[in-house]
């Protein structure tokens, strides 16, 4: 669905890892909110 945002699984990581997976998600709202394809879509 291409309205679809999918959230890592976080809580079994590391609080480092979970910070990054969420800066990530961020970053692919923000690319997709900029008219781009974000880094991480999900086919």
């Amino acid at each position: 669905a291409d309205n679809l945002v999918m959230l890592p699984h976080l809580g079994s990581a590391t609080r480092q890892t979970r910070e990054g997976m969420g800066f990530r998600v961020l970053q692919n709202l923000t690319e997709y909110f900029q008219g781009k394809t974000p880094q991480d879509k999900v086919a």
